[in-house]
């Protein structure tokens, strides 16, 4: 895989003859004739322009320009890389072993919240742990984030493994040879420039003494600044209210457990605390405690079997039932997204 792949995809115009005989042909026709069942090249569909001509596109992008619309603009993997991101410097802490393997870990969520993949419908899966329990592809739509389409095309493509074990092949956390090329490289840089391609940060390059290092700088400070009230508001209010945003569209499925699966993750790894430098040292404390309760929480399944409340975030267990209850269909995707909690649990005790 290149690792300096760029994360906006570029495709390739019609096969070659495509269109050669210059006759006119209506949208319906040409789109039966593409090459996604032949050569393996782009995916080609025509339609008739006001002055008689063919415009070529690829319904990939249409059905990804749908997918955007109806998520937030940043992924978790996005918002969990800007909590950590110093504003000005525009690159992570050094010290900080535990963001990569996170950043894993959320690929994995977010396409669980998609709908992209599910635990596989099995009985016996109740017989081992969250983390081990098998997964599948439930719907390989391309999403248009170049990341999770990738990481969704390796699930497609290979034998089915547990939520761990693709977390630990896309961290390169495995001695096997053989699956080495599961590995998922320059995940932090390729997210930053998406970033930099959704006008949240910008691309600079920095001298640090014996080489050059690129940086990105923050250029929105609005959008950090919305996830940082939204992780405040999540572990230090009684009432947890989520205001509709582009960050966090009104009509988006699972609001609040998205957004409690981002500041689980965000303590994984280890950003939580940029979220809330403005509070004193005893609120911050009780704002990491109220995390601890939502992983003890929301890594297993069902949702609160084993929760201990207190005066923060008195209505998240009944709005996020809410979201469950709606969803029936879907507990086998939620089941994903305890499990990838559950895991975050483990990375968490190493702190």
């Amino acid at each position: 895989m290149s690792t300096t792949s760029g994360l906006t995809r570029r495709r390739g115009g019609p096969p070659a003859g495509a269109g050669a005989t210059g006759g006119a042909s209506t949208p319906t026709e040409d789109s039966g004739r593409n090459s996604s069942g032949g050569g393996g090249g782009p995916e080609t569909s025509y339609e008739s322009g006001e002055n008689g001509h063919r415009i070529a596109f690829d319904p990939r992008d249409i059905s990804e320009s749908a997918e955007r619309s109806k998520q937030p603009k940043l992924t978790l993997m996005e918002e969990v890389l800007l909590l950590g991101l110093k504003d000005k410097q525009g690159y992570l802490s050094f010290w900080n072993d535990n963001i990569s393997y996170a950043l894993r870990g959320c690929i994995v969520l977010e396409l669980a919240f998609r709908g992209r993949i599910s635990m596989q419908k099995n009985a016996s899966r109740r017989n081992l742990p969250l983390p081990d329990r098998v997964i599948e592809v439930v719907d390989d739509t391309l999403t248009g984030e170049v990341l999770l389409d990738e990481a969704l095309k390796m699930m497609k493509s290979s034998e089915k493994m547990s939520v761990s074990s693709w977390i630990d092949l896309m961290s390169g956390e495995t001695w096997n040879l053989m699956k080495i090329g599961y590995q998922l490289k320059q995940v932090r840089e390729r997210l930053a420039k998406g970033l930099v391609d959704k006008g949240i940060l910008r691309t600079e390059k920095r001298n640090f003494l014996l080489f050059d290092m690129a940086t990105h700088p923050v250029v929105d400070g609005g959008a950090k600044e919305e996830i940082r009230r939204r992780v405040r508001n999540v572990l230090t209010q009684r009432t947890v209210v989520l205001n509709n945003s582009q960050w966090l569209p009104e009509g988006l499925e699972f609001r609040y457990l998205r957004t409690v699966a981002m500041v689980c993750a965000a303590y994984a790894a280890n950003v939580l605390e940029n979220a809330l430098s403005t509070l004193g040292h005893e609120a911050r404390e009780k704002a990491f405690n109220q995390t601890d309760e939502l992983l003890a929480e929301y890594s297993q399944w069902p949702f609160g079997r084993g929760a201990v409340r207190n005066d923060i975030g008195e209505n998240l267990p009944g709005v996020i039932t809410e979201e469950v209850n709606k969803a029936k269909d879907k507990e086998l995707q939620l089941e994903v997204v305890a499990a990838c909690l559950c895991v975050f649990t483990r990375l968490d005790s190493l702190l």
